[in-house]
């Protein structure tokens, strides 16, 4: 094997290395999917009960109101009063006529809370609302014994 040091044609390199674009690339890819995931995750947990006919698209929601198991009020994820809901819903009345409210409960929540935040919504003059559920295929309803 014979090598050629130094000396000879002096050829420009013509050659484009990518290696470096690609790690670049792969880093800007991770990161943009390690953030998108802390965004999607940036909500209040609340454990919602299972429906066989819930729809997987919510409605089109003005505002969207959340009862946790302790009784803690939720709008729009900031914590709020009922006093302060009664509020808000005025004046999102006021700005437009077309609200819909998303309600959403921990299945463990009371009844009674789940009820009594649809009736303050009523009682503000919002007839469109909708309860939030995750919902469970056909088949798995069956086996569970629901209807």
């Amino acid at each position: 094997m014979a090598a050629k040091l130094g000396g000879g044609t002096k050829k420009a390199m013509v050659d484009i290395n990518i290696t470096p674009f690609v790690d670049i690339v792969l880093v800007v890819l991770i990161i943009f999917m390690v953030t998108s995931s802390v965004v999607s995750q940036e909500r209040i947990r609340v454990d919602l009960p299972d429906a066989a006919s819930g729809d997987s698209e919510t409605p089109p929601t003005s505002l969207a109101l959340v009862v946790k198991a302790d009784g803690t009020l939720y709008l729009d994820g900031a914590e709020i009063s009922s006093d302060d809901i009664r509020r808000r819903l005025r004046q999102a009345r006021q700005s437009s006529e077309d609200i819909v409210c998303l309600i959403g409960a921990d299945a463990s929540a009371r009844h009674e809370q789940v009820v009594g935040l649809i009736d303050l919504v009523r009682q503000e003059g919002v007839a469109r609302f909708a309860l939030e559920v995750d919902p469970i295929p056909l088949p798995q309803a069956a086996r569970q014994g629901l209807p």
